[in-house]
């Protein structure tokens, strides 16, 4: 996708215009993306979904966003591709006809 490139060499601009890239190993970006991904479920603690200030959600999405774009850089992963490949396992395991309505894990339907 042509956005996501876009949106990666910006990303990547942003790093390495402050010398981050060596603090960016695989291991380092997976635990800033759950430390982020907290973050944003801090954000929705202790209220209902409605009450969650908007600006913050965001802010914290779009840090994990951020941060699991360049795990996929690190990786050498393709975003389409990894995601059309999770629909297509997650259509087998969840399928329609089992699935629909039901908030049940693909081993209980």
């Amino acid at each position: 996708m042509k956005e996501t490139e876009a949106l990666k060499a910006k990303i990547r601009q942003f790093r390495d215009d402050r010398d981050w890239a060596q603090f960016h190993n695989a291991k380092d970006l997976a635990l800033a993306l759950s430390i982020e991904a907290a973050e944003l479920l801090e954000v929705f603690l202790w209220k209902d979904a409605e009450s969650a200030d908007p600006q913050k959600v965001r802010e914290e999405l779009a840090d994990v966003l951020m941060y699991a774009l360049l795990l996929a850089d690190k990786q050498g992963l393709d975003i389409t591709q990894i995601v059309e490949d999770k629909l297509r396992l997650n259509n087998e395991k969840y399928p329609v006809e089992k699935a629909k309505g039901s908030a049940k894990k693909y081993n209980e339907l």
